[in-house]
């Protein structure tokens, strides 16, 4: 695959360097984009390079094209999403792992790890991991399966998705097994993306998963969506709407308990996937006084993680301190494994919000977020 849309026949050893162009150029647009010279720059970690003191931030925005195809860290493929207040949003091929979700001040929403490794086979830690066709050790496969450590490419001919595009940002990608991923998981699927950003600066995922076996053969996976929030002190949040759930205890054998707290807080490492969830699970930072809103369809389970201090301090590829500003809140199929027979597809659909705590008091306040939400109620159930 080029580095960036428009370069040609440039090897991976031209001198001369890619530049970041809207996906689906037309030859016309490229050479006026060309002569203006407004094609924007990616940095070698994807930053923007383009703003200058001769071009207003407000000018700039309205050129930014909204969704462009560049190089990220350690010269890895990425996608950025523009949408025209300034949120943005970053999507990896490695992995279909999205890295980045800034709102329209700039503020990164995403936790991603200081010392996160951008190098295959190593998974991304941080942003939000793919968790398929196995979530943690729940079978045979490597730990949460491998669809986070594969090369993803860009669908272009995706079929249509039930999300809405009038002035949305997205990228369709698109996941096939391998002769060696047949080889650990032998059954053939196909693996549809999309991710979206929508004029509000809501950050949507739509994974959709088809069984193309043609032996007749079913299958079964389990799932999430390891989300990694940042935040400003993991004393500073509550996570609301998991009252009085079951959950799995992953730090006691996964044995079963019921949720006693009106909402969950953090001591200590915590790690428990609780089960037959609501829609919608609120997070809510006080520090910032912002709130995350998880909005889901299609994934009846959620994952809650701090991996707290000592075990922070054991992993390679996150800080010592790391876990005081961050927690996963991830939408996932677990306790019941999905199957599809042949032909058969299952959809699992995410959507994420930012919104300031004076949306709650104590207590979701779903009437609230479906008004500014840009998804359908009905198309999240």
């Amino acid at each position: 695959m080029s580095p960036c849309r428009g370069e040609g026949a440039l090897s991976g050893n031209s001198p001369i360097k890619p530049i970041c162009l809207p996906l689906h150029f037309s030859p016309s647009r490229l050479q006026f984009h060309c002569a203006a010279r407004r094609a924007r720059r990616c940095s070698p970690r994807g930053r923007d390079m383009s703003a200058s003191a001769s071009s207003p931030a407000a000018e700039e925005k309205q050129e930014a094209a909204p969704v462009t195809h560049c190089k990220g860290v350690n010269d890895l493929d990425k996608v950025v999403l523009r949408e025209v207040r300034g949120s943005s949003v970053e999507v990896y091929l490695y992995g279909g792992h999205v890295t980045s979700w800034k709102d329209e001040h700039g503020d990164e929403l995403l936790f991603v790890s200081n010392k996160a490794i951008f190098k295959p086979p190593k998974a991304i830690r941080g942003g939000i991991p793919i968790c398929f066709p196995q979530f943690s050790n729940f079978g045979n496969l490597e730990q949460h399966g491998f669809a986070r450590n594969r090369f993803w490419t860009i669908d272009t001919d995706p079929p249509p998705f039930p999300v809405p595009t009038t002035n949305t940002a997205y990228v369709d990608l698109i996941l096939k097994p391998t002769e060696e991923d047949l080889k650990i998981w032998p059954h053939s699927f196909e693996y549809r993306l999309r991710v979206a950003l929508s004029p509000g600066g809501d950050l949507m995922l739509t994974s959709r998963i088809r069984n193309t076996n043609a032996d007749g053969k079913s299958f079964s996976f389990t799932f999430a969506y390891h989300t990694y929030f940042k935040i400003s002190d993991i004393s500073e949040v509550r996570v609301e709407g998991l009252e009085t759930l079951d959950y799995l205890d992953n730090l006691q054998d996964r044995a079963r308990f019921t949720e006693q707290g009106d909402a969950i807080v953090f001591e200590s490492e915590l790690d428990r996937i609780y089960l037959g969830t609501p829609s919608k699970i609120a997070i809510i930072d006080h520090e910032k006084k912002r709130t995350f809103v998880v909005r889901k369809g299609g994934l009846p389970d959620a994952v809650v993680w701090n991996p707290w201090d000592k075990k922070a301090k054991a992993m390679p590829d996150f800080g010592d301190d790391e876990y005081k500003r961050m927690v996963c809140v991830e939408a996932a199929t677990i306790e019941k494994p999905v199957t599809l027979k042949p032909g058969e597809e299952w959809t699992g659909k995410l959507e994420l919000s930012a919104v300031p705590s004076s949306y709650y008091s104590g207590q979701l306040d779903p009437d609230r977020v479906i008004q500014d939400s840009s998804v359908p109620e009905d198309s999240i159930s």
